[in-house]
């Protein structure tokens, strides 16, 4: 029998399921490849290549932003990508970035897609996400001062968001970091409701509440730092240190990382995850055909819970936001 080189590649490649993004008609796959690497734009190269890579083990959802500096190396990789023929199509893979605070301004939202859609070299994306409930003095960029921070224009930002999914130049608009009290400020005006919340989620910060108030609302969640993020200066060592995970990982055989990507994946939310080292990018996929006991489960919920990204730069007196409680809704 002969195998040519596209169906040695489908042997090596791992399907990832999908889940359906409310009532949109359209669907996201449950693990996505995150190209934040920090300080932002250092290592464009390494981003393309990664992307590269991820896509022929079979990673489809890419997570950018404006603010990430990597929407051009991911715009390269793709179009690399289609060259190896890797994939056939665009509309194979399900790509997301989101607005930059400065941005999120009813007349700086379709501008800053546009933007984003340049450097990208795409001519829509997947999925817009506000990355922040904040906002900051127009055309402010990173790093930023307490006194640029503005509140954000729920109602007139929304709209705009909405004009661009309108526009088709994103097929799906959501957020970021929203917690509880703010989707419930959104969705009093919102005409199309946002599809997801993109969040801070693993073992060590479970979010409940917000899950299940998400649940509720028809809005699917999506996790960011499922690892816990070590190594950025948003993340911590506790996933990957946890001892109630070290033990679960032992006795299955298993990694760490995979023991927390399983546990997410088995909260029926979606999760992007950042490795840039070849053998760790497949070790993240390999989730699928192996589940956590209910007994295990129960032990991972035991786990003393601290969010890891907090965003004390966003609190000041002077600020819309004059404390963690009060930016995080109390869910701290």
């Amino acid at each position: 029998m002969h195998l040519d080189s596209s169906s040695l590649k489908m042997k090596t490649m791992v399907s990832i399921p999908e889940a359906p993004l409310g009532s949109t008609g359209k669907t996201i796959p449950l693990v996505g490849f995150g190209t934040a690497q920090f300080p932002f734009g250092a290592a464009t190269e390494a981003v393309k290549e990664s992307v590269v890579h991820a896509i022929e083990v079979g990673y489809r959802h890419f997570d950018t932003a404006a603010i990430y500096q990597s929407e051009e190396p991911l715009g390269e990789a793709i179009a690399q990508a289609l060259r190896l023929g890797l994939i056939k199509s665009r509309d194979e893979l399900f790509i997301t970035s989101k607005l930059w605070f400065g941005h999120a301004h009813r007349q700086l939202v379709l501008p800053a897609l546009q933007t984003s859609l340049k450097n990208l070299g795409l001519e829509y994306i997947d999925l817009y996400l506000i990355h922040f409930p904040v906002s900051l003095k127009p055309g402010t960029g990173f790093p930023f001062s307490k006194e640029d921070i503005e509140p954000l224009d729920y109602e007139g930002v929304w709209e705009a968001m909405e004009e661009c999914q309108n526009l088709g130049l994103t097929k799906s608009i959501g957020v970021s970091n929203f917690a509880c009290k703010k989707l419930e400020r959104l969705l009093a005006t919102a005409k199309i409701p946002p599809a997801v919340n993109q969040v801070e989620l693993n073992p060590v910060w479970q979010q409940k509440k917000l899950r299940d108030f998400c649940e509720k609302k028809g809005i699917h969640i999506t996790a960011y730092s499922p690892l816990g993020a070590k190594g950025t200066i948003w993340g911590t060592n506790r996933v990957m240190e946890c001892q109630v995970l070290t033990e679960i990982a032992n006795a299955k055989g298993k990694s760490v990382a995979q023991v927390s990507l399983r546990w997410v994946y088995q909260q029926g939310v979606s999760l992007v995850v950042k490795s840039f080292n070849k053998e760790r990018m497949k070790e993240n996929l390999d989730i699928f055909d192996w589940e956590l006991s209910a007994e295990e489960l129960q032990k991972i919920e035991q786990i003393p819970q601290y969010r890891g990204s907090r965003s004390e730069v966003l609190v000041s007196e002077d600020a819309p936001y004059k404390s963690l409680e009060d930016l995080w809704d109390g869910e701290i």
